[in-house]
């Protein structure tokens, strides 16, 4: 089978709910990481055979197939085709994974995969049609699982209990997760995945913006422990979640062949690609088994991974993957993750993947797993190699 390797990757800094981010139109900042990862490739656009772009609330201006939006508001020609896809939080990973196995099978030979999420403009929920009493889940569905809904922060909190973690514990990662966050800015580890883009500010000046905005300097679990819960009786709080945010991102993928014919300096290869569903009322448990899949697929034991990015959605979930799988809490999340840096949903797969590209780059390190909780039970883990 063809090797498929990412020689590309950028991604935004974050930008808070209406913040710095919030007055750029989602294909503006979906093609700002297209003209990026294309200039970090040193490659010509015209050879670009497809874009695959996630994207999860595809309403207001991120309706009408985003990605292609993307590229019409990019430098690439118009002969580059693209695609959105919806695989909830996992949305810009599947893309990852879509364009290995395009490049595997022999099909393409350069792909780009991102995505793009202003949650500030296109409000999360809003492609529910909030208020007209339409519910995108059956009532066959609501009665074959007892349940008259599906919710992700009920998801988290039923993980956290199961696994036995209490508000001491959770408030603890968040804590963590800011602190490494703030370090690893301080320290310049993110300057080379992010790419800058320019913003106007309130008072009209025109800036660049490179520093994720949600951070939180000095979070302490005093503060932490001060705030009000999400649910009555849980655990969970906004300063232990994934924040809202706005940001793009994008990789570029391409086979042997390609690398060799346009002179492109492989970052990494892709070794293993997973994707499994469960439980979809527990729902956000399922990378804890998607990674024993991907693991025992790839001959591996977690041992041998040498960072893991694994999303932030709620901090009961990397913790409990931690504890499931018995991954080392030093090699996790080590530049803190979606608490502090936030989640820009359809964007954070490909987010997630240059974090870990550039962590294991500036260790001399091997290999990396990234895996992801996701709407409705489903899970994406993938495996990388350092080239």
């Amino acid at each position: 089978m063809a090797e498929a390797y990412i020689c590309a990757a950028v991604r935004t800094a974050g930008g808070r709910r209406n913040g710095r981010l919030s007055g750029i139109h989602a294909n503006d900042l979906g093609a700002r990481a297209l003209d990026a990862v294309v200039a970090r490739a040193g490659i010509d656009p015209s050879v670009i055979e497809d874009v695959i772009f996630g994207c999860v609330t595809q309403a207001g201006e991120q309706a009408g197939q985003v990605g292609r939006m993307a590229v019409l508001a990019s430098g690439l020609p118009d002969s580059v085709p693209a695609v959105t896809i919806d695989r909830q939080c996992g949305s810009s990973q599947q893309a990852i994974q879509f364009a290995a196995q395009a490049i595997m099978s022999g099909t393409q030979d350069v792909v780009i995969a991102g995505g793009v999420e202003s949650m500030s403009r296109a409000v999360m929920g809003s492609n529910y049609l909030p208020g007209s009493g339409i519910s995108p889940i059956s009532d066959t569905i609501k009665q074959k699982y007892g349940v008259k809904g599906f919710s992700q922060f009920v998801g988290a909190e039923m993980v956290a209990k199961k696994h036995g973690f209490t508000r001491d514990d959770t408030d603890a990662f968040g804590v963590e997760s800011q602190r490494r966050a703030a370090a690893a800015t301080e320290a310049g580890a993110f300057k080379d995945e992010i790419v800058p883009v320019e913003i106007v500010t309130p008072e009209g000046e025109i800036e660049m913006h490179t520093v994720d905005e949600g951070i939180r300097p000095g979070t302490t679990k005093e503060a932490l422990a001060g705030l009000k819960t999400m649910a009555e009786g849980g655990i969970l709080t906004a300063g232990t979640s994934s924040q809202i945010c706005d940001g793009s991102s994008a990789v570029l993928v391409a086979s042997a062949e390609a690398v060799k014919r346009y002179g492109l300096t492989p970052l990494a290869r892709i070794h293993n690609l997973t994707v499994t569903a469960g439980d979809p009322v527990i729902m956000l448990e399922e990378p804890l088994f998607a990674t024993d899949k991907a693991l025992a697929r790839a001959g591996l034991k977690i041992g041998d991974i040498d960072l893991y990015e694994v999303n932030e959605a709620f901090a009961s979930i990397p913790m409990a993957w931690a504890k499931h799988t018995g991954a080392d809490p030093d090699k996790l999340n080590v530049n803190g993750g979606a608490i502090a840096l936030g989640h820009p949903l359809g964007a954070t797969g490909t987010k997630l993947m240059t974090t870990l590209i550039y962590g294991l780059k500036a260790r001399n390190k091997r290999w990396g797993l990234q895996t992801m909780c996701e709407g409705g039970g489903v899970a994406n883990v993938t495996i990388i190699e350092m080239a």
